[in-house]
């Protein structure tokens, strides 16, 4: 990578299905999450994007790429993609994800035994040292901890809440759904 990564970045790392996704994410500077399969904080730092099969020999799972979240919005993926307006989900809800630059990896993170992944969240401290795609999962407490707070703050600046707005017994038990807590 030709920048440095903060450590206390938040990173959600993402499907890159096929070269198209990656084309569209390259070339025009967004990358998209249908609604209904979202993660639920998607106000992050970073998006690293996890290669799939459909990559090939020497490039498919593995993360070697990074980009930094500009901004998001919602939208219809007929919206987004104009070519696919007869397609069956161009009426569906998609999330738009403005990206800077995509950024190779020095070194990718191969997935190692991991090869199905949708999306999860890591930091900057966690993707600078990883090896393989494991190592970017939260494992200590201190560490979820640190996540979870994050996220929660997150959560309540990208929906415009004050924290005091929003007692712990609400918002507790969202966010550690998020984390898979519960």
């Amino acid at each position: 990578m030709t920048t440095s990564l903060p450590e206390s970045a938040l990173i959600l790392v993402a499907i890159l299905p096929n070269q198209r996704d990656f084309d569209i994410a390259r070339l025009f500077g967004w990358y998209r999450i249908p609604l209904k399969s979202a993660p639920k904080v998607i106000s992050v730092d970073y998006l690293a994007f996890y290669q799939t099969k459909s990559f090939g020999e020497g490039e498919r799972w593995q993360i070697a790429y990074i980009a930094e979240i500009l901004g998001h919005e919602l939208t219809r993926r007929g919206d987004l993609l104009r070519s696919e307006a007869d397609h069956p989900r161009a009426h569906e809800e998609y999330f738009k994800l403005q990206i800077g630059p995509i950024q190779r990896l020095e070194k990718p993170i191969p997935a190692g035994d991991w090869k199905r992944i949708t999306f999860f969240y890591t930091t900057g401290e966690q993707f600078i040292d990883a090896k393989t795609v494991n190592d970017l999962v939260i494992k200590s407490q201190d560490e979820r901890e640190i996540l979870w707070h994050t996220l929660r703050e997150r959560a309540l600046k990208a929906n415009e809440y004050k924290a005091q707005d929003l007692p712990d017994s609400i918002l507790d038990p969202i966010i550690l759904a998020l984390l898979g807590k519960l």
